[in-house]
């Protein structure tokens, strides 16, 4: 199955449903497999005393996370005509919920499973309703410690969950390639025996793609229509340009991954002759001559007697007579 790869537009649409659609035209433009959202009614999502993350401070200034929120939320009649339209241009439509109310409208609205971000990981309330739709799962686990990844991935199964695919993450935007820690994605899949993939949050498309070749099955990257737009999320997400360019690197890697055994590709047969080695006569020898490391050497093309039978043929009698720089021609028994 092919990695699958979720366009990230989050909340880079700026409350407006129109840009909303623009994003998904670029998602479907650059070969993503599906478009992503956030849904959420800022008053059930944050208290009126909640701080801000310091790059949003620095991105948004000094306004409350609640105002800053209020400003980028999209109405529930937008997300189904949004639905809609990627339905008409042919892109998967998934939006993350990130409150109760939220939720069970995604769940009328019909989504192919649920993207619980890191901030719920711990939110057991909300784990047991997403749990509860019957509908796959798959978890952010960023500011996770593995024993609170384990209380949600018990929790989302006893709630039902028919399947659970956790996704490594850091959520610093963006985060330092230092802070990345990749290898804790196959440490998760070690841990509890589920399919995990990667939710990036670093500039550039190098991590992703590093992601793919560590095993990740799906990969999250947000994306907007240009960095220099005014929002929370704009300064550490990819550019058209780039996302399209991510998932043309993320489809040749798993091409190049291929499967575990080890023998020539059908393109590189043709370069065996070419670039091997065979025994060769060394000086003009005589036929019955004894073959000697005096009067043989190896070099190519590879068309002859490999020389991994070097001491096989030494001692044996020439069958002919032979230039220099001749393919020597040995059979087992030519042997004296």
């Amino acid at each position: 199955m092919s990695v699958y790869i979720i366009a990230e537009a989050g909340v880079n649409h700026n409350g407006r449903y129109e840009l909303a659609c623009r994003l998904a035209d670029a998602a479907k433009a650059a070969g993503a497999d599906c478009i992503k959202f956030q849904t959420f009614r800022a008053e059930n999502l944050v208290s009126r005393t909640a701080g801000k993350a310091d790059y949003q401070k620095k991105t948004t200034g000094d306004s409350s996370q609640l105002a800053m929120l209020k400003q980028l939320e999209l109405s529930f009649d937008d997300f189904r005509k949004l639905k809609a339209y990627c339905e008409d241009i042919g892109i998967q439509f998934l939006s993350t919920p990130f409150d109760m109310e939220s939720l069970a409208f995604l769940d009328g609205l019909g989504t192919p499973f649920w993207k619980i971000p890191s901030g719920e990981a711990t939110n057991l309330p909300f784990l047991l309703a997403a749990a509860k739709t019957g509908r796959p799962v798959v978890l952010s686990t960023g500011m996770c410690e593995m024993e609170e990844i384990r209380a949600a991935v018990e929790a989302l199964k006893k709630g039902g969950a028919p399947e659970i695919r956790l996704l490594h993450c850091n959520t610093e935007y963006p985060t330092p390639f230092e802070d990345v820690n990749l290898r804790a994605m196959a440490v998760m899949r070690d841990a509890f025996g589920l399919e995990v993939g990667y939710s990036d949050h670093t500039r550039g498309i190098e991590v992703p793609v590093a992601a793919v070749a560590l095993g990740a099955t799906v990969i999250e990257k947000h994306f907007t229509l240009d960095r220099n737009m005014e929002g929370p999320d704009h300064k550490a997400s990819l550019e058209p340009a780039e996302l399209a360019a991510m998932v043309s690197a993320i489809r040749n890697v798993e091409q190049a991954l291929g499967t575990a055994e080890k023998k020539p590709s059908p393109s590189e047969r043709k370069n065996i002759a070419v670039a091997r080695k065979s025994i060769v006569a060394k000086t003009a020898i005589a036929a019955g001559e004894t073959l000697t490391e005096d009067n043989l050497t190896v070099k190519r093309p590879g068309s002859g007697v490999s020389p991994m039978r070097w001491f096989e043929v030494l001692g044996s009698r020439a069958n002919r007579d032979y230039q220099e720089d001749e393919l020597i021609e040995w059979e087992p028994q030519s042997r004296s």
